[in-house]
C-alpha cells in the first residue's frame, strides 16, 4: 500500500482514470485534490471531471485567466449540482492560484467530459446548435424545427417514448443540419481559425458536438423498449458521448501532458457496469470500457473504494468483504495494486440511495489499483 500516485502511472500512460464509488462522500474529492497536486508536480497538465463539458468552459476560463468570480463559476460552471461540493470549490481555487504566475504552456486546464444532460432529462439542442450556426455565419432557421424548448426538457420526453420529440421529422432534419454544420466547420477550418482563433473554432466544434449528442440522446429516448432496456440504452448512449469527449480532450492535451479524469467508477471501469433498484436492472458499458481497448496501456484505471461514511450512513464493512480487507490496512486512504488484494466477497450492506457501488471481483480484475478511503475521523479533517 502507498499514497504515492506515481507508483501507478506507467511511462506510456496519458489518461489516468480515478474512480469514486459514490458522489456523496466528500473525502473522495479531497483525496482526488491531493493526488492531482502530486500529478501536477510530475507533468500532468489537465483534469477532467464528470460534469457538463460546455459549462466547464466557464470554469477553465477562470482557472486559466481569472475570468469571472469564483462564486459565479461554481454556480454556472458545473452540472449535477457538483458546483456546491466543497472539494470542487477547493480544487478550482487551487488551480487558479497554481496558474496565476505561470506561462500558458505550463498552466493547468480544467475540462468537463459529460454531456449536458441528466439520465432522466435532457435539454433542447437550441443553445448548442445556435452557437455553431452563429460562428459559421449561416442563415438557418433552427427555431421552427426546435419549437418549444419545454417539449425537449420535460422529464416525460425521456421517460415516455410517446412524449419524446426525438423521432419526429423535425428532429431528423435537425440531425441532418447539425451533421452538415460539422462538415462545414471542418472544411472551413483554415479560414475560420485565421479569422478568429484556434480556441474559438474549438469552442464552436464543442458546442456542435454537444448539440448532436443531445439529438442522439433524444432519438434514443423515443425508442419503445421496456423500462430496464430503455434506461440501459440511455446510460450507454450517455457514456458513449462521455467516451468521445474524453478522446477529444486527449487530442487537445496530447502535446501538453497527461490528464487525470475523475468520475464514478461506473463510468470509468473497464468491465461492464451494472445497477439494480426495484424493478430496474441496468447493464451497459461505461466510457472506460469503451475507450480502454482503443488506448491500451495509455489508459490506467484506479477504482475507488470506501470503508465507512457518516455522509452516506455507511457502516464499517464486514471483514470478509473486499472493503473490509482494505480497511484493516488503511487509516486514512491508500493505493493498492489489485494483485495484492486477497479473494473476498462483495459487500451487501449498501442501499441504492447511497449511490455506492461495492467492489466486485470483476471490477478488481479489470482495474490497475484500488484507492481505498477509510473515511474515519482522520480522513475527514
Amino acid at each position: 500500500m502507498t499514497q504515492d500516485i506515481q507508483d501507478f502511472v506507467p511511462a506510456s500512460g496519458d489518461l489516468l482514470a480515478l474512480g469514486e464509488p459514490t458522489h456523496q462522500e466528500p473525502a473522495c474529492g479531497r483525496v482526488r485534490n491531493e493526488l492531482f497536486a502530486q500529478l501536477a508536480a510530475h507533468g500532468f497538465r489537465s483534469i477532467a471531471l464528470e460534469t457538463d463539458r460546455i459549462a466547464a468552459l466557464t470554469v477553465n476560463d477562470f482557472v486559466q485567466e481569472g475570468a469571472g468570480d469564483l462564486d459565479t463559476v461554481m454556480r454556472e460552471g458545473f452540472s449535477h449540482g457538483f458546483g456546491e461540493l466543497t472539494p470542487n470549490r477547493q480544487l478550482i481555487s487551487w488551480m487558479r492560484e497554481y496558474n496565476r504566475n505561470r506561462p500558458p504552456a505550463e498552466r493547468l486546464t480544467f475540462h468537463g467530459f459529460d454531456a449536458p444532460l441528466e439520465t432522466f432529462s435532457a435539454p433542447s439542442p437550441r443553445r448548442y446548435l445556435g452557437y455553431a450556426r452563429d460562428y459559421l455565419g449561416l442563415d438557418l432557421d433552427l427555431a421552427g424545427l426546435i419549437g418549444d424548448d419545454a417539449r425537449w426538457s420535460r422529464t416525460e420526453a425521456v421517460t415516455d417514448p410517446a412524449m419524446s420529440p426525438g423521432a419526429t421529422a423535425e428532429a431528423e432534419k435537425l440531425r441532418t443540419l447539425a451533421n452538415d454544420m460539422l462538415t462545414t466547420l471542418s472544411l472551413r477550418a483554415p479560414e475560420l481559425i485565421a479569422a478568429t482563433s484556434p480556441t474559438a473554432w474549438s469552442r464552436a466544434r464543442t458546442h456542435l458536438t454537444a448539440g448532436l449528442g443531445l439529438l442522439r440522446y433524444h432519438q434514443q429516448s423515443a425508442q419503445p423498449l421496456d423500462q430496464s432496456a430503455r434506461i440501459s440504452r440511455l446510460s450507454a448512449t450517455r457514456d458513449a458521448l462521455m467516451a468521445q469527449n474524453l478522446l477529444d480532450i486527449r487530442d487537445t492535451e496530447a502535446q501538453r501532458g497527461a490528464t487525470l479524469v475523475f468520475a464514478h467508477n461506473a463510468h470509468l471501469q473497464r468491465n461492464p457496469s451494472h445497477w439494480s433498484s426495484g424493478t430496474l436492472d441496468l447493464n451497459w458499458s461505461g466510457a472506460g470500457a469503451l475507450i480502454s481497448p482503443l488506448l491500451g496501456e495509455r489508459y490506467t484505471f484506479i477504482a475507488g473504494s470506501l470503508g465507512r461514511s457518516e455522509a452516506l450512513g455507511l457502516r464499517e464493512p464486514s471483514p470478509d468483504t473486499y472493503e473490509g480487507s482494505l480497511q484493516r490496512h488503511t487509516t486514512t486512504w491508500s493505493l493498492t495494486a489489485t494483485t495484492a488484494i486477497p479473494p473476498a466477497r462483495t459487500r451487501t450492506d449498501t442501499t441504492p440511495a447511497q449511490g455506492y457501488f461495492p467492489l466486485t471481483q470483476a471490477t478488481l480484475d479489470a482495474a490497475d489499483a484500488i484507492l481505498h478511503i477509510d473515511a474515519g475521523p482522520a480522513a475527514r479533517h
